[in-house]
């Protein structure tokens, strides 16, 4: 009953002429989550407008990935966020990373093609997620359950982790 609501309320949303706005949803966890994109509307003021924060730094993307990897101690590059993963093998990275208690710093690669590109670039890896930790590129999903499973990725966060119990 729940996800006929969440439909009627969708196809209501979407049916609504919201100033040529694209409404696109999609189920999470049998939650409904909406995203809308706004063009270049011109009573639509500055302020208000969707800006990409990557783009408007003045750093090229091979620099802001590069920064991320140098100055975050796990960073993840994901479909989706920590909070809501939008494929299984991201969720499956983040749970996995999760059970150290460790800063997880991450970029939804699904906002920025071009980001999405710099990153494979810089790692020379085609699949996501891509996990890097201490400025080393780890791998995916599947390398990062594997390391779980063996003890490696416990020694190689521990350094973190310590860090992470210190500072509170």
């Amino acid at each position: 009953m729940a996800r006929s609501l969440a439909n009627i309320i969708y196809k209501g949303i979407a049916a609504y002429p919201a100033a040529s706005s694209t409404v696109s949803g999609s189920f999470c966890r049998g939650i409904l989550h909406f995203s809308t994109t706004v063009p270049n509307d011109p009573d639509t003021h500055e302020d208000f407008r969707p800006s990409n924060k990557i783009q408007s730094s003045g750093l090229s993307l091979k620099d802001i990935v590069e920064q991320d990897v140098k100055e975050n101690p796990v960073m993840i590059y994901m479909k989706g966020v920590p909070e809501v993963p939008r494929c299984g093998f991201s969720a499956l990275a983040v749970r996995v990373l999760k059970e150290y208690n460790v800063p997880l710093s991450s970029r939804n690669i699904l906002e920025d093609l071009e980001l999405k590109s710099a990153v494979k670039s810089f790692s020379h890896w085609p699949t996501f997620p891509q996990i890097f930790i201490n400025g080393e590129f780890v791998g995916g999903s599947d390398i990062i359950l594997s390391m779980h499973q063996s003890g490696e990725l416990k020694e190689k966060l521990k350094e973190i982790a310590e860090k992470q119990h210190k500072a509170k």
